[in-house]
C-alpha cells in the first residue's frame, strides 16, 4: 500500500469513532453496486464506468460538491478507479486518497473489543466484520481459549490469541454458515484441536465432534455450555458463558435469523420458523441480566455489539422478538413468511464448502464480499 493510499482498517475505525468529520467517504462505483452493498455515511458519486476510460469530465462537474477542509477516502471495487479518482482531485486540491483495495478491502476488514473493558463481560472478545455484518468470538479462561464462528482469515484469530498470552484449546461454529466461509476447520486443523459442531449440522463432515443440547465445551476452569436453538439451521447453537450468551444466528439486536436457507418452499420456512419460534422462548426465559452476543448485526452502530436481554426485550426494537414476549407464534411466523429479503450472496456454494462437499477456489475470498441477508426481516 502506498502512501497516498487509506488503509480500509483505518477508515473503520474513523468511522466507529465518529471522525467523520474529518473524512469524507467518496464512492464513485455504480449506482446498483453502491445501493447493494456500501460503507455507512458514505457519499455515491457514479462514474466508474468513465474513470475506466479516464474520463474525469463528472468528477469535475461535481467539484463544488466536495468538501475543501476534510479529508476524502475514494472507494470503488478494488482501488483502480479510485486511484485515479483520487489523484485527480489531488490535482485540482484536495486531500484525497484512495481505499486501498476498495470494497474488496473492506470486506476484509476485523475490528477487535475486549469485552470485559467494554461491557464488563469477563473472558469474551469479540471480533467484528463491519464490511460482511459478521461477528466471532475468542471465550477464554486462564490461558485456553475456544474460538467461535471464525471467518476464513484465521491469522486474526491466531494473533488475538497470542495478544493475550492464550492458547486456542477449541474451535467452534454455532451452525453451518451460509453467509460466510467459515475457517473453524481449518484453524482447528493447523492447531489440531478439536473442532465442535452440532451433529444436525455437521452432515458428511469428518474430524467434528459433534454436539449436543446440554453439553459443554471445557475452557480453562470455565466452559461454554451448548443450547440447542434450530430454526435458523437444524443444528444452531447458542453458548452459555458465564452471563455471556453468545447467540450465533438465532438472536440478533434487532431481528433473529432467517429460517428458509435450508429449505425456501413455504412449508419448510414455516417448521422452521416454527422451530425458531420455539428456541426464542427459550432464550427469552434466560435471566435479564444475560448479555446477548450476535453472530451478525446489520446497521446498528454501538459498539461492542453486546446488549442485556431484558433491555432488548424492553427496547421494542426488535419486532420478531416482540411477538416471542407476547407468545404470538402465528404472527411470528407470518412476519417471517412475508418479509424475507434477498439470500446472501452465493449461499449454496458457501454451504457446500462449509459442509465439506466442495473445496474452497481462488475466489473464496470473493464468494462472501456483500450485504448481510441473514436477518429474517
Amino acid at each position: 500500500m502506498s502512501n497516498i493510499d487509506l488503509d480500509p482498517s483505518a477508515v473503520a475505525r474513523r468511522i466507529e469513532e465518529d471522525d467523520t468529520a474529518d473524512l469524507f467517504v467518496l464512492d464513485v462505483r455504480t449506482e446498483d453496486e453502491y445501493e447493494e452493498w456500501r460503507i455507512g455515511d458514505s457519499t455515491n458519486l457514479p462514474i466508474y464506468d468513465e474513470l475506466l476510460e479516464y474520463d474525469y469530465s463528472t468528477l469535475e462537474a461535481h467539484l463544488d460538491e466536495l468538501p475543501t477542509d476534510t479529508e476524502i477516502a475514494v472507494v470503488c471495487v478494488a482501488g483502480i478507479t479510485s486511484t485515479r479518482a483520487a489523484a485527480f482531485l489531488r490535482e485540482h486540491g484536495f486531500d484525497a486518497r484512495s481505499m486501498d483495495d476498495g470494497m474488496n478491502g473492506w470486506g476484509r476488514v476485523h475490528r477487535q473489543y475486549d469485552l470485559e473493558d467494554a461491557g464488563g463481560i469477563e473472558g469474551v472478545v469479540q471480533i467484528v466484520r463491519p464490511g460482511t455484518g459478521c461477528v466471532s468470538y475468542l471465550a477464554h479462561d486462564g490461558d485456553e481459549a475456544v474460538v467461535v464462528d471464525p471467518s476464513q482469515y484465521v491469522d486474526r484469530y491466531l494473533d488475538a490469541a497470542d495478544e493475550y498470552g492464550l492458547e486456542i484449546v477449541g474451535v467452534a461454529d454455532t451452525h453451518a454458515h451460509a453467509d460466510h466461509v467459515s475457517g473453524a476447520r481449518r484453524l482447528a486443523g493447523e492447531l489440531d484441536v478439536p473442532y465442535f459442531l452440532h451433529r444436525d449440522d455437521a452432515g458428511e463432515l469428518e474430524n467434528v465432534t459433534t454436539l449436543e443440547d446440554g453439553e459443554a465445551i471445557p475452557v480453562g476452569e470455565r466452559e461454554l455450555e451448548v443450547l440447542h436453538t434450530p430454526g435458523h439451521t437444524p443444528g444452531s447453537v447458542s453458548f452459555r458463558f458465564g452471563d455471556a450468551l453468545l447467540a450465533g444466528d438465532t438472536l440478533f439486536l434487532r431481528s433473529v435469523g432467517r429460517p428458509d436457507l435450508e429449505d425456501g418452499s413455504e412449508d419448510a420456512v414455516r417448521t422452521a420458523a416454527s422451530r425458531l419460534f420455539d428456541s426464542l422462548e427459550r432464550l427469552t426465559d434466560l435471566e435479564d441480566e444475560t448479555v446477548v452476543l450476535p453472530g451478525h448485526f446489520s446497521d446498528e452502530p454501538v459498539r461492542p455489539l453486546a446488549t442485556e436481554l431484558g433491555d432488548l426485550r424492553a427496547a421494542a426494537t426488535n419486532e420478531l422478538l416482540s411477538y416471542v414476549a407476547d407468545g404470538d407464534e402465528a404472527a411470528f411466523v407470518e412476519t417471517i413468511v412475508e418479509s424475507l429479503a434477498d439470500e446472501p450472496a452465493n449461499y449454496n456454494e458457501i454451504k457446500q464448502i462449509n459442509w465439506g462437499k466442495a473445496q474452497p477456489g481462488g475466489d473464496v475470498e470473493a464468494l462472501e464480499l456483500g450485504p448481510n441477508n441473514c436477518a429474517a426481516n
